[in-house]
Formats: structure tokens, C-alpha cells, sequence
């Protein structure tokens, strides 16, 4: 038996995992000649964004855990693209920085992300792209969790 309102296709979540499913098989394509994964990129991607962070910032920007993270750097460091040092002014914290070869690979594959960014944009509308960059951001921010968790405890 099911409940009359449990309809699958208005599951904010599921529709969005989906969505995040399509869009991360989409780019895989795309970015596989280049040897890593979409998920494998990004992350990339914010090591060069951030300069070099530690893991805890790492962690945070890509909204994961930092259990999740080391599982996830251990084959990019296993592949010789990033190493982990102790952070200068407190030795216990883990920076992340990309090595020689991991600068050659993303410089290589962001060709093929760019050519995966044109076509979502050429598909969805590069306006639409946008506004959805935006809300989705929302969606991954500290602020939309804390109100959820406050929206959790009035419904």
C-alpha cells in the first residue's frame, strides 16, 4: 500500500539525482578520452580554484565529508595528478595541490569540459544555464541547509 502524495516524480531529490545522473553520464562522455571521470575533473577543477586548500576547505567547497574526500583523492594520487603536504602553520591540517602531471591532464581535459559546458548550454539555453547555476548553488549552500533543517521541525 502507498500513500495517495507519495508520487516519485515530485521527489525534489529524486528528480534532482536524476537530473545529476543524465548531466554526469553526459560529461562523462565527453571528458573520458581525457582518462578521469567528470566527478574526478571538478574536483580538480576546485584544487586549482582554491590554491592549493587544505582538505577541510577542499571538503566544504565540494560539500562532501572528509572521509569522502580521501576516498575519493586516493586514485588521483595513486595516478601521480595531486599530493598532500602538511599545511605550513599547523602541520596537522592536509593540503592538496596538483602535481606536474595532474596541471597536464586538467589543462587537457578542460578542452573537452569546455566542449561538454558549450553543449549543455546549446541544449538548455545559456541563460537557463545560468539561473539553474544559481539555485543550484543555493540548494549547496549553508544557508539553504540551515533552513531546512528549520523548515524540518514546522512541518
Amino acid at each position: 500500500m502507498k500513500p495517495a502524495d507519495m508520487d516519485p516524480t515530485l521527489c525534489n531529490n529524486s528528480v534532482l539525482r536524476q537530473a545529476a545522473r543524465q548531466l554526469g553520464q553526459l560529461y562523462d562522455d565527453i571528458i573520458s578520452p581525457s582518462g578521469l571521470r567528470a566527478t574526478q575533473f571538478g574536483l580538480l577543477a576546485y584544487v586549482v580554484a582554491l590554491d592549493r586548500p587544505t582538505m577541510a576547505q577542499l571538503a566544504s567547497a565540494l560539500v562532501m565529508d572528509l572521509s569522502a574526500l580521501g576516498h575519493t583523492l586516493k586514485p588521483l594520487i595513486r595516478d601521480g595528478l595531486v599530493e598532500t603536504f602538511p599545511d605550513e602553520r599547523d602541520r596537522r591540517a592536509k593540503r592538496v595541490k596538483l602535481t606536474a602531471v595532474g596541471e597536464q591532464k586538467v589543462k587537457a581535459a578542460s578542452a573537452l569540459w569546455a566542449k561538454a559546458q558549450g553543449a549543455f548550454e546549446t541544449a538548455f539555453g545559456k541563460k537557463r544555464a545560468a539561473e539553474l547555476r544559481k539555485v543550484l548553488s543555493f540548494v549547496a549552500s549553508d544557508a539553504f541547509g540551515q533552513a531546512f533543517v528549520a523548515a524540518k521541525g514546522s512541518s
